[in-house]
């Protein structure tokens, strides 16, 4: 089984909205992607909150059974629709993937 850990640290303000905003327009399309695939077995999509530390805005939890389920889904319409997106209103965004 693979975990796949993403985290996203926003622009202020980009694509005509701020940060708050943007954030949870990306949550929403990221919840679109869960069980796109086969193979996905956790998928959860969290903001960070007020009064919790956060370093980061966005974060993806995910599991997938392995690498070729974790491929399926980085190839997959739904989930390549959002790069462009995301890509405009990224700073930041660290990616670790690792085996359990």
């Amino acid at each position: 089984m693979i975990k796949h850990i993403v985290m996203w640290k926003l622009k202020a303000f980009a694509e005509g909205a701020d940060r708050a905003t943007n954030a949870r327009k990306m949550k929403e399309q990221l919840d679109a992607c869960k069980n796109i695939v086969p193979g996905m077995f956790a998928f959860d999509v969290a903001l960070a909150q007020p009064g919790l530390e956060a370093s980061y805005d966005v974060v993806l939890y995910s599991e997938f059974a392995d690498k070729e389920a974790l491929k399926a889904y980085g190839e997959h319409p739904t989930h390549h629709a959002l790069k462009p997106f995301f890509g405009a209103i990224r700073d930041e965004r660290q990616c670790m993937d690792y085996n359990i």
